[in-house]
């Protein structure tokens, strides 16, 4: 997947009302969903963390400051830079908050539940997470999960991106990552 399609990909699940602009209340509705998915408690201290690192993410996507972001801002906003400055550890954050006995890695449960809060097709989800189980533990590991995000956005090749639109088989998608 190009990233221009990647970015567009994006843009679509977080434009979640479909006008065409991702607002303030939008993108940061993301955690709060995250989080009760997980059922964690609006105080807990990483409910707390995500939302943080989420403004952040939205005021660097958000130029103009006006709480609407464009595709057009998005694209080019989004990227390499913009995912090691601060999605990663937005990103990181949502993986923490999902991860409920904090050992870096996410269960087969665990990462349908965040994915699915998140927005993500329910139907790419099983295919998602055994392109990233490239031991066949039955666990995503946090910098695997990471590194297929940023390779997904960047328009490298990404187990997910391979499993969302079933370019190839299991294999290979693990040899992606």
């Amino acid at each position: 997947m190009d990233s221009t399609a990647a970015k567009r990909h994006i843009f679509a699940m977080l434009d979640v009302d479909g006008d065409g602009v991702i607002s303030r209340e939008e993108y940061l509705a993301r955690p709060e969903r995250a989080a009760a998915a997980l059922g964690r408690e609006p105080g807990d201290p990483l409910v707390i963390a995500v939302l943080a690192t989420h403004q952040q993410v939205y005021a660097s996507m958000d130029v103009a400051g006006n709480g609407k972001v464009t595709f057009e801002e998005y694209a080019a906003w989004a990227g390499a830079d913009a995912f090691d400055e601060v999605c990663r550890l937005a990103l990181g954050a949502l993986f923490d908050l999902a991860d409920a006995d904090a050992d870096g890695k996410l269960t087969r449960a665990e990462f349908s539940c965040l994915r699915q809060a998140l927005g993500n097709q329910a139907d790419h989800t099983e295919a998602a997470f055994d392109a990233l189980d490239a031991d066949g533990d039955g666990l995503v590991d946090r910098d695997a999960y990471l590194a297929s995000i940023r390779a997904f956005v960047t328009g490298d090749s990404s187990p997910m991106a391979e499993a969302l639109h079933g370019t190839a088989d299991h294999s290979a998608a693990v040899g992606a990552s």
